[in-house]
């Protein structure tokens, strides 16, 4: 009985089986013209598609910028890397181990030359002056007294010598107490702009510790090096020009202060110092500064620097040709010279009058049609 069962079963499960398969391959007989044609369809929209953008590579224009092909003056130049420091710049420090009692200046401050900027605790050195000029006031009271004895011919010679060198060794000591009360006051050496300092009262330093930084920046000095091979077109009082990188678009104007007296024997150049004019103080010191030494100028052949395509060791640009009632583009080898101010001096490869494209190197391909967006910039 029980096997009855099970056969029967699987009868069953074999017919659904055999129904479900028929439906589905009756279901793909009746989708299979539209599928096909759907899919001829899809097919069609994408060849038609290549075909546009082959047709708009090869017929339709593409809309560029131009520029006409002139001449330009462009200076040659020796561009060299400097660091600016101030005319003078100093870290003061102190002389001796002491306490710091007054602090006369505030960070960024302009002080005379002369300006106390600090006073160490001299407590001691002012007795000890007070001391040396006692001395110094009995010291000459004998010796005057000496000297008119002996005037008057009632001392010897030797004795009134004696006085006389103790005279004298009194001065030596009150000057050596001045002295040792001076290096309690920190001086400014010349005038300038003190820096960032966190000296304060109590402070304990010690001879050689920084106490501040005092930088005279009303110019400032640039050292570089030139190559030797450049040292006759180098001369004191020269003009040049500097830029730098915080200050984008400025030019800085300055001259040649002093060469150096020596060529270096390990890098064959030698070392040049100029000075930049600072009043405005927005040069600091320890910027890198790019100094540019003009060497002559030059006319030549010049193309927008956004319109030069490199490739490699190679540089093309992009020529417009008339091409029937369109314009076309070629792509043309060039040599280049000379980069200034947005523009490159082409030295072989263009004429001027010429017309390039400008911008948008990227959309276009040799002999494509194109559209100008506006008139021939120069």
């Amino acid at each position: 009985m029980r096997r009855h069962f099970f056969l029967v079963c699987a009868l069953v499960v074999l017919m659904v089986m055999v129904i479900v398969g028929g439906l589905k391959l009756a279901s793909k007989r009746g989708q299979g013209p539209a599928a096909g044609a759907e899919a001829a369809g899809m097919q069609g929209s994408g060849g038609e598609s290549a075909g546009g953008h082959r047709g708009g590579r090869g017929g339709g224009p593409t809309q560029v910028s131009t520029a006409t092909v002139q001449a330009r003056t462009f200076t040659d130049s020796i561009e060299v890397l400097g660091v600016a420091k101030g005319r003078q710049s100093v870290t003061l420090t102190a002389a001796t181990t002491q306490l710091v009692d007054k602090v006369r200046f505030t960070d960024g401050q302009f002080v005379p030359r002369g300006a106390i900027l600090v006073e160490l605790k001299n407590t001691e050195q002012d007795a000890g002056l007070a001391q040396a000029e006692a001395r110094l006031v009995q010291a000459q009271r004998e010796y005057d007294r000496w000297k008119a004895l002996g005037q008057k011919g009632f001392a010897a010679k030797s004795a009134i010598d004696q006085y006389q060198s103790a005279y004298l060794s009194a001065q030596a000591d009150v000057a050596v107490a001045k002295a040792r009360q001076a290096d309690r006051l920190i001086r400014a050496p010349f005038s300038g702009v003190v820096g960032l300092s966190d000296i304060a009262p109590g402070a304990l330093v010690n001879p050689g510790a920084p106490i501040v930084t005092l930088d005279d920046v009303s110019a400032m000095r640039v050292d570089f090096q030139v190559p030797e091979r450049y040292l006759a077109q180098l001369a004191p009082g020269q003009p040049i020009a500097a830029h730098v990188d915080a200050y984008p678009g400025v030019t800085i104007k300055g001259r040649i202060a002093q060469l150096d007296t020596r060529v270096d024997e390990r890098t064959r150049a030698i070392t040049a110092r100029a000075e930049f004019p600072n009043a405005d103080r927005r040069l600091k010191p320890g910027m890198m500064i790019r100094v540019s030494i003009a060497r002559g100028t030059r006319q030549g052949v010049a193309a927008p620097e956004s319109g030069l395509q490199v490739q490699g060791d190679s540089a093309f640009v992009y020529v417009l040709r008339a091409h029937g009632k369109g314009t076309t583009t070629e792509q043309r080898p060039v040599i280049t010279g000379l980069r200034q101010d947005g523009f490159v001096e082409i030295t072989e490869g263009l004429r001027s009058g010429e017309q390039v494209v400008a911008d948008g190197l990227n959309k276009i391909q040799p002999g494509q049609p194109v559209r100008v967006a506006s008139g021939p910039a120069a």
